[in-house]
């Protein structure tokens, strides 16, 4: 199945023909490292770890960059409220970048490269655009590029240059020639990090950093750029400029921008104060739980952050991971397979769906679906066959390998969860297995109404009980 990609300046999905045959280059902008991530990050991070794993799995050979900001204002400021160098502050917070995507199963990009590390390839490429009169030097040593001079500039986000002015504030005092223009050069001031340049002791602009990362290393045209929506302006508009103005080639043959996480309908950030982090969150709710919720909407929309959400999040992943441990502990049986035409079904529904613009809602859906087919199986007849627990551990495999999700061996996993937060039910799993073993005793005696009192009891203190041809199980409600 082809397939197709939302392409944010066209809006509207295209085939994804990549520009050298099976070859995929793909850049996401990635952290400024002066604090701990939060949700909003991890957002953006699993969504483009997932459309890596799925166009590797495509065949495509695929070659992912991910950069690190590690010279910025934030980073700077930081570092002199805490009286440390900026590097200090840089490095520990790539270490935490790192250790979060280790907890949320984020795969490493294949390049993750810093911005500190690529000076040279910064200078030169704002050299270039200074020689084609697309930059040029204020009288303090900084160097901008000119909006002015670049046609086409507002074309990723829709933007009028007109509309784009009457909105902008200028400070007289910068040595811009027109509010829109952006620095693409800093001059550093007094105990700031500093370079030497032909113009300054300065350090690169946010905007050309990228620019000058991403081309160096898959060339002038990439085939896929993403980020979350807050980049389309200015960031990408910036670096579409910059990097076609420099290059004279198209820059990016397709823009990928996810949705915003929000809390209460307001976007998640630092700035507003109402985020959480992957660390502290992650303390609390697995991390494929998370993984599962931030993945329950097609990237593209908004997700709004909740307990509620959380919790809907955790009763899928339960239930996905119960059928599974059905399968698994299902005695075999000699025969044909019962399951195999469902997991076919599946397996093409999987693909179907991310090949729909990287549509993993839709692919939750058939996984819901799946899980209701195949427990409707073996209420009927628990007894499958070897070549049906095979073509469900395949299946997971699949969705695993594309997800990031099912990984864990289902019955420790059920136990773990099982056992999160009993405490603040005011029961112990002692407790709660003893009742179950009572209320099986009153059934077996046809002694309903007591059955029936316990089970009512358990549930009042949070606990579910499931009643399956293999006995009777319990769960959080």
């Amino acid at each position: 199945m082809t397939l197709q990609i939302y392409n944010t300046p066209y809006k509207k999905k295209h085939p994804f023909n990549p520009l050298n045959g099976n070859n995929v280059g793909m850049y996401v902008c990635g952290v400024t490292v002066y604090d701990m991530c939060h949700i909003g990050h991890a957002r953006s991070l699993i969504v483009f770890d997932v459309i890596a794993r799925f166009l590797r799995r495509k065949g495509y050979k695929l070659t992912y960059v991910r950069n690190f900001t590690d010279v910025d204002d934030k980073i700077i400021a930081r570092a002199n409220s805490l009286g440390k160098p900026y590097n200090e502050i840089s490095e520990r917070y790539i270490d935490e970048f790192i250790t979060d995507m280790d907890i949320l199963k984020v795969r490493p990009a294949d390049i993750e490269p810093k911005a500190t590390e690529h000076i040279s390839q910064i200078i030169e490429m704002v050299r270039m655009l200074e020689d084609k009169g697309l930059a040029y030097a204020a009288d303090d040593g900084s160097v901008y590029f000119s909006v002015s001079g670049f046609r086409g500039y507002g074309k990723l986000s829709g933007r009028r240059i007109e509309d784009m002015i009457a909105g902008t504030r200028f400070d007289v005092e910068e040595a811009k020639h027109d509010p829109l223009d952006f620095a693409i050069w800093k001059r550093s001031k007094e105990g700031e990090p500093s370079w030497d340049s032909p113009w300054s002791k300065g350090r690169p602009g946010w905007h050309i950093e990228c620019s000058a990362m991403s081309t160096h290393y898959l060339g002038h045209t990439l085939d896929i750029h993403g980020g979350g929506r807050d980049l389309i302006f200015p960031h990408h508009e910036n670096e579409t400029a910059q990097s076609e103005g420099a290059f004279g080639s198209e820059f990016v043959r397709y823009w990928i921008h996810n949705g915003f996480v929000t809390i209460g309908g307001d976007k998640m950030s630092k700035s507003l104060g109402n985020f959480l982090t992957i660390r502290d969150l992650t303390k609390e709710v697995h991390p494929e739980v998370l993984r599962l919720l931030l993945l329950s909407r097609h990237y593209r929309s908004p997700i709004d952050f909740s307990k509620e959400a959380v919790s809907s999040s955790q009763q899928a992943l339960v239930r996905f991971y119960e059928m599974l441990d059905r399968i698994r502990k299902s005695p075999l049986k000699d025969g044909d397979s019962v399951l195999a035409g469902i997991m076919t079904a599946f397996d093409e529904h999987l693909d179907e769906a991310m090949c729909d613009d990287f549509n993993t809602a839709k692919a939750i859906a058939h996984l819901h679906d799946l899980t209701t087919r195949v427990n409707k199986v073996l209420d009927d007849n628990p007894c499958v066959s070897p070549e049906d627990k095979t073509s469900v551990s395949k299946s997971v495999a699949d969705i695993s390998d594309i997800l990031g999700i099912l990984e864990e061996d289902p019955s420790p996993f059920l136990e773990m969860i099982k056992r999160s937060g009993i405490s603040e039910m005011g029961l112990t799993q002692t407790e709660i297995e003893k009742l179950i073993d009572q209320r099986n005793a009153a059934r077996k005696a046809r002694d309903f109404t007591k059955a029936d009192e316990i089970r009512d009891t358990l549930k009042s203190r949070g606990i579910v009980l499931k009643d399956t041809p293999e006995g009777t199980s319990w769960e959080k409600g």
